[in-house]
């Protein structure tokens, strides 16, 4: 094993936009970004269009069928009627994108199947509409891997010319997730089948984001030649993988002096520094070898004794003695270690490592260069936070710790670990946890996700020695894996959320519609047949006209219009005025009854029943004489049997009271009074996707991320890693159980992030003075 090359530390410089030498102005190289990206753009996308037809054409003359050959050959037409408006539309789409950058406005960056729904509220989706969102999700995302060393070097240069802009989570103006968005945008009113829209988006992906790269290498050449930050390297064309490309890419910057990809190294520089004054402190020595060393990432020189005395183990000595360590616990069976025993061992490994160097090189050994105590110190306490950690459940804490070895060689290896959240092995940990803090056994019953984080512990303690690429090997690897989970949990989550809201929406028709009834008839005194009437079918009817048209929709107007007209007409009509009008509305009435009782699958037989005795009602009204008794007890049993027969033929009455919200029960609408209104604010503020851990009485726990807040009754909906649905609860019955302490909302910073910052809290804490630490 070799050593990494001593190389001097590295200056921590402060980052600000470069002055152009020859006096460009940001305003006039963004126009010319502009001008460069419309150009390219513009070549691209005739290109598409150019190969589109002859595409279409050979898909319908092998097409199976008629249909699908007239399929194909109507998407043709179209595409070449709008083709001037969706090459218009695009590019004026990227270039308002850039106009907003020098404005230091930048774009939110979309979920999967996010249409335009505001945050917090999840977006359902029609089949049609999720496929398409895959189809462009899915492009976007290959093309930001392959292409992630150029985007990652013209994104910190348009930055640069946007004042210094962060990025952070947005989306940059000519990233592939961008043309994306803008391409989708561009076919909103394309008027095709699915099947022809996917088939230009393939041929988008060939033409488009393949042609892309070219445009972003110009760009990229363009601005540093500008003087727009030309210590970025500029790369090979289509080198390497995107993940790699991407760290590369924000290694170059780092030691350049730049800011990685959404971080400002400025702070993570001062963190460092405070670490390494903390931990000295602690010592009660006056300087720390980290302090030296962290930002460069690798003089071995620094903090070691150059005295007669015992020499201190070098790096080489301790990672030689780490992979001794680190096979032992590779062979190890540690499937039943508790995180109790855990915490132990993580605590006593300087302790071990001393021991491994003594026994390697024959002499006792009891002390270490400063620089290495610093950082096994801070590894273990990262280790030590990770087994205390709220957010991971226990088995999750005690697998994820046997990882301190591997670790602990890359701090020493490279102490920009501690520096960079773009680091291999820190974007690594980080997901590992992520994936980890929605985990639990109910959700996971065949133990994959268990497995497949086992299998990466497993690989690292097996396959590394001194080669941090394995990290980024494993990160991509296991990326993978839970893209594809997310993908199925997604989809599954969207119809857990679509049957929720669907229900809801029924429950709100139908007490809108009671409601609507209820107050029509209050104070009237219709006939029973006609109260039934209201009551019944026609409550059912104006439920489907507000589930499929709407409140303000002419169909509902007209319904409830109905309503009131029949209800005037079983009103006393004492003058011939009246008689005549009613006379008059009566065809409009029975029209307007048979499309209701239709919609709501009443059999004509019904309807003409039904009818039959409504005109009977009519009869005195209209000053006519009513219809003679029947004499015959056979015929009048008849038709008494068809009074009952068209009786329970219609739908149960509604009752007098509105229906409460799905879900709910008296008990919970109890803390509304209780809970405090902080408490409810701060529920009320949740966003979809947090998670949270559940408990119950009986000390069994669940875990479970809010998917969902329904628009229309304000209820949480919480689905499990799988998208299975786990509770619907009120804003005050989900605020009580976190003030009971039954309901625990999981951190969603960054587990390296929050370590760090729970060491810095640590150490500000602790007395000053020698400590013995595991020794």
């Amino acid at each position: 094993m070799n050593a990494p090359e001593d190389t001097s530390p590295a200056k921590v410089i402060q980052i600000a936009p470069r002055r152009d030498e020859r006096g460009e102005r940001p305003g006039e190289l963004l126009g010319n970004v502009r001008n460069i990206a419309t150009r390219n753009l513009q070549g691209l996308i005739a290109m598409l269009f150019d190969n589109l037809d002859d595409a279409l054409f050979d898909l319908a003359e092998k097409a199976a069928s008629n249909a699908l050959q007239v399929e194909y050959f109507d998407g043709m037409r179209e595409l070449r009627k709008k083709r001037g408006l969706i090459e218009r539309v695009f590019v004026d789409d990227i270039v308002k994108r850039i106009t907003d950058l020098g404005a230091g406005r930048l774009r939110e960056r979309r979920m999967l199947g996010d249409s335009g729904a505001p945050r917090g509220e999840l977006s359902l989706v029609e089949d049609a509409e999720l496929e398409e969102s895959l189809a462009v999700s899915s492009m976007a995302s290959k093309a930001e891997q392959r292409l992630a060393r150029n985007l990652f070097a013209l994104n910190e240069r348009l930055a640069v010319l946007a004042g210094g802009l962060r990025f952070d989570n947005a989306l940059g103006p000519l990233d592939p997730g961008a043309l994306a968005q803008a391409f989708r945008q561009a076919l909103r009113d394309l008027d095709t089948g699915m099947r022809v829209k996917l088939i230009v988006y393939k041929l988008f992906d060939r033409y488009v984001m393949s042609g892309a790269e070219a445009m972003y290498e110009e760009l990229n050449l363009g601005l540093a030649q500008a003087g727009v930050l030309p210590q970025i390297r500029q790369p090979m064309s289509s080198r390497g993988s995107g993940a790699a490309a991407h760290t590369a890419a924000a290694a170059d910057a780092a030691h350049a002096g730049g800011p990685t990809y959404g971080e400002d190294l400025a702070a993570q520089a001062d963190l460092l520094t405070q670490l390494g004054n903390l931990l000295a402190a602690r010592r009660g020595t006056g300087e720390t070898g980290m302090t030296a060393t962290a930002h460069g990432g690798g003089n071995f020189a620094a903090g070691y004794s150059a005295g007669n005395a015992m020499p201190l183990p070098g790096p080489t000595e301790l990672l030689g003695a780490l992979t001794l360590l680190q096979a032992e616990i590779a062979r190890a069976n540690l499937a039943t270690r508790n995180a109790n025993e855990a915490l132990g061992e993580v605590r006593h490994v300087k302790a071990d490592l001393l021991d491994q160097v003594s026994r390697i090189s024959g002499q006792a050994r009891s002390r270490l260069a400063e620089a290495d105590e610093d950082t096994i110190d801070l590894v273990s306490m990262l280790f030590e936070f990770i087994l205390q950690d709220r957010n991971l459940p226990t088995e999750m804490q005690a697998l994820l710790a046997r990882l301190q070895i591997p670790y602990l060689k890359v701090a020493i290896l490279d102490r920009r670990l501690f520096a960079q959240r773009a680091h291999p092995a820190r974007r690594l940990l980080d997901t590992l946890a992520d994936a980890a803090k929605g985990w639990s056994r109910e959700s996971d019953p065949d133990l994959r996700l268990l497995t497949d984080v086992r299998a990466v512990v497993e690989r690292l303690l097996q396959d590394f020695d001194d080669d941090i690429d394995v990290f980024e090997h494993l990160l991509k690897e296991f990326g993978a894996q839970l893209e594809t989970h997310r993908k199925r949990a997604e989809l599954t989550e969207l119809r857990a959320a679509e049957a929720t809201r669907g229900r809801e929406k029924l429950e709100h028709a139908r007490r809108s519609a009671a409601n609507v009834v209820l107050d029509r008839l209050q104070g009237q005194n219709p006939p029973q047949l006609v109260r039934s009437l209201l009551t019944r079918p026609w409550a059912n009817y104006l439920v489907l006209v507000l589930l499929r048209q709407g409140a303000e929709s002419p169909e509902y107007r007209s319904a409830l219009h109905f309503m009131d007209d029949l209800l005037w007409s079983f009103t006393p009509k004492p003058d011939a005025a009246s008689r005549q009008r009613l006379r008059a509305l009566l065809p409009e009435l029975e029209r307007s009854l048979r499309l209701g009782l239709a919609t709501v699958a009443l059999q004509e037989p019904d309807q003409n029943r039904l009818l039959e005795q409504l005109n009977a009602l009519y009869r005195p009204l209209l000053g006519e004489a009513a219809a003679e008794p029947i004499a015959d007890a056979a015929d009048a049993a008849r038709a008494q049997q068809a009074d009952q027969d068209i009786e329970t033929s219609l739908p149960p009455a509604l009752e007098p009271e509105p229906v409460t919200a799905p879900s709910a029960s008296s008990a919970s609408a109890e803390p509304e009074a209780t809970v405090g209104s902080e408490a409810l604010d701060s529920v009320r503020a949740l966003k979809s996707g947090c998670w949270f851990e559940f408990s119950s009485d009986d000390g069994s726990r669940e875990r479970a991320k809010l998917s969902w807040i329904s628009p229309i009754s304000g209820r949480y909906l919480f689905v499990n890693r799988r998208g299975l649905k786990v509770a619907d609860k009120a804003a005050a019955q989900l605020a009580a159980e976190i003030e009971s302490g039954h309901a625990v909302l999981l951190e969603e910073v960054p587990l390296f992030d929050r370590a760090l910052d729970a060491i810095v809290e640590r150490l500000r804490n602790a007395p000053t003075g020698p400590t013995h630490t595991g020794a």
